[in-house]
């Protein structure tokens, strides 16, 4: 390493908008999440952090109030959704053929 960039890394800190939260759940993932969006929005303003996700489970259903108030306080909204997918139906559970996972 060049003593140039060994300066340039070291004195290059890093600020709280540089940390995005991606797996963040809200009230809308039921038996997951506490958090009540103003109230997440509002952390995230309060952090200096520029950026943060949701990503319920099974649900998008907080998503059009997330996004309006994310933007109006002038944080970027990432829109997700944590999901799980069942390779055959809901209903047929055979352990062994279940285990097998997606790459």
């Amino acid at each position: 390493m060049t003593e140039g960039k060994s300066e340039q890394s070291s004195s290059a800190a890093l600020k709280p908008s540089d940390f995005v939260h991606l797996h963040n759940h809200t009230f809308h993932s039921v038996l997951d999440g506490l958090t009540k969006i103003h109230d997440l929005v509002d952390k995230v303003k309060e952090l200096g952090m520029e950026a943060a996700a949701v990503t319920d489970h099974g649900t998008m259903s907080g998503i059009l109030d997330y996004y309006k108030t994310a933007k109006k306080a002038g944080i970027k909204p990432i829109i997700g959704i944590e999901t799980y997918v069942a390779t055959r139906s809901r209903f047929d559970r055979d352990p062994g053929k279940d285990k097998q996972r997606f790459t």
